[in-house]
Formats: structure tokens, C-alpha cells, sequence
């Protein structure tokens, strides 16, 4: 791999490509970690280890905590042997919350409070879950801007499905008693101002309520801007998401005349017609059937292999 390189500003006597052919921009939930145990195969740590390693930046880009991340991600990437000096970023909550770290640990945490949902709203979801959706949802005490609610692991994705419209629409009923103007796919509520500053996004596994300020967008912007603070500029982008959604990554960065191609590990909701080129399993010789995290690392294993990392 050749790029010039240039010391990395937070780590004293590291020096660390300052092209690199590649930056990997991903979302965690399905392309990482499974959507159905909610962990990372081993594989894919080692993979993401090496590949960081080679001086490819690996940033995070989720809806999930700074919880989640350390503990299914960072911890295991430290346990396989992180190089010294090597700094991995990871964009949670869509944007709101961000934090660095190496084979020390986790650096600062860093929260955006003006994109917060309002505390008292969250008692009341807290409140609502614990009452009514107990036995199909649990409360993500961990989000610090987000307000999230989570199928349990034991729980039939169809149930689960069944019961998280009964519980968005409250979401929303409750959202207008606050004041406040929401929107959940094509349904908007605007407050008293004709204004909707909030959304409930529904996944596969899960709610997020959260600032329409927030989204994946964001989260690249933010990562652009965490590797410009390392003299990091790459010569290209691969972003990896599972819905669409994470399209925005890719939206982003090639607004902003950054090259990128982005991976789609699960394309049966359809691939949208893009200005960049968008990939899938069946561009690797693989079938079909091949989505989520296995999709995800098997993207991972060749750029590592592309690499000789």
C-alpha cells in the first residue's frame, strides 16, 4: 500500500497514513454485529483489527450507544490485539454521541445536547415499556440523546413486529402531549407551529426516538471531520449499512465529492437507484441468501485480502 504519511496529532511518535486508499465507514446493526444474538463474530473482529492495522480508518457510524460499541466492539478488538497507536472512531446515535479509541481504551465522550430528546418525554416511554410492552421490549437505559426501546433476543421477530406498531403509535400520542411535532415514516404530526423537530424510527429490532437533526448523514460528517483532525484524507470511501437509511452515508460523502461506493447487506428492501455504485453479496459470487453479518464480513475478509492486510 502506498500513501504519504504524516504523524498522527493524538498520538505522540505514530505515524499514520495520511491517504489511504480506503475508509471504512459502518453501520453496526446487521453488517457487524448479528441482528439476531446482537454480538460480532470473532472473524469479523480480526478482520476489522487487520484492516485497522493497515492504516484503513474504521469508523463506526450507528444508532447504538457508546455502550454497545465498547462492549461489542471495542473490548473485542482490544482482546485481539489493537497495534498501539491505532485509533478507531465510532459515531453513536446517529450522530448525537461520538468518542475515539485505541489499545488504551476510550477516550472523551462527546454528546451533542441540543439534539437530545427531552428528558421528561423519555420518563414517559420509560414509564409506558415498563407497563404495557414489558414482556416484547426493554428501555435502552444507555442512550444519552436518543430515547430507543429493543426487541427482546427471546421474543419472535413477529410478535415483536406486531407489538412495536401498538407501541409507535403511542410513542407518538404521547410526543403531541409533550408539545412536540413529530413524524414516523409518512405519518407527520406537526406541534402547535406547524414544526416536527422529532422521529420515530422503527427497525427490525428496535425504536429510535430521536432529533430529525440526527441520521446517518450526520454521522459521516462527523467522521470526515474526526479523521480531518488526524490529517486523515482518503483517496476513497466503502460505507456498509442494512437498510435504507444508511444510503445517507453514501448520500453525504458523494455530495461532498468524496468517491464512495456503498454495500447493501440486506438489498430485499430494495436497491435504490444511486449516482455512486452500490454493491451486494452476489458481487462477491455469493448467494442471495448471504445478508447481514455474513454479507458484512465477507466485505471485510476481501478489502483485507485486496489489501494483504
Amino acid at each position: 500500500m502506498t500513501a504519504s504519511e504524516s504523524p498522527a496529532a493524538a498520538v505522540p511518535g505514530i505515524r499514520l497514513p495520511s491517504a489511504p486508499p480506503l475508509a471504512l465507514l459502518l453501520d453496526v446493526d446487521g453488517p457487524v454485529a448479528s441482528p439476531v444474538t446482537r454480538d460480532v463474530k470473532p472473524d469479523i473482529i480480526l478482520d476489522l483489527v487487520a484492516l485497522a492495522a493497515a492504516g484503513i480508518p474504521v469508523i463506526f457510524n450507528t444508532g447504538r450507544s457508546d455502550a454497545f460499541i465498547r462492549e461489542q466492539v471495542m473490548e473485542p478488538m482490544i482482546a485481539a490485539g489493537i497495534p498501539a497507536g491505532t485509533v478507531i472512531h465510532a459515531v453513536c446515535e446517529k450522530g448525537a454521541v461520538w468518542f475515539s479509541y485505541t489499545s488504551a481504551g476510550p477516550g472523551p465522550i462527546h454528546v451533542d445536547r441540543e439534539l437530545a430528546v427531552p428528558a421528561a418525554y423519555g420518563d414517559d416511554i420509560r414509564r409506558l415499556v415498563a407497563e404495557d410492552y414489558a414482556a416484547h421490549m426493554f428501555f435502552d437505559e444507555t442512550k444519552r440523546a436518543m430515547v430507543s426501546v429493543e426487541q427482546h433476543i427471546d421474543v419472535p421477530s413477529a410478535d415483536y413486529l406486531a407489538e412495536q406498531k401498538l407501541f409507535d403509535a403511542e410513542a407518538m400520542e404521547i410526543m403531541g402531549r409533550h408539545g412536540l411535532g413529530v413524524v414516523r415514516l409518512d405519518h407527520h404530526a406537526p406541534n402547535s407551529d406547524d414544526e416536527v423537530d422529532y422521529r420515530v424510527d422503527p427497525t427490525i429490532i428496535s425504536t429510535d426516538i430521536e432529533s430529525v437533526r440526527l441520521g446517518k448523514d450526520l454521522g459521516a460528517s462527523r467522521a470526515v471531520e474526526l479523521l480531518a483532525a488526524q490529517g486523515i484524507t482518503p483517496q476513497a470511501w466503502r460505507t456498509v449499512g442494512d437498510s435504507r437509511t444508511d444510503y445517507a452515508m453514501a448520500d453525504w460523502l458523494h455530495h461532498n465529492d468524496h468517491p464512495v461506493k456503498h454495500v447493501d447487506v440486506r438489498p430485499a428492501d430494495g436497491v435504490p437507484a444511486k449516482p455512486y455504485p452500490v454493491l451486494t453479496a452476489a458481487d462477491l459470487g455469493l448467494e442471495a441468501t448471504v445478508i447481514h453479518d455474513d454479507a458484512g464480513g465477507a466485505f471485510l475478509r476481501s478489502w483485507r485480502e485486496a489489501l494483504g492486510a
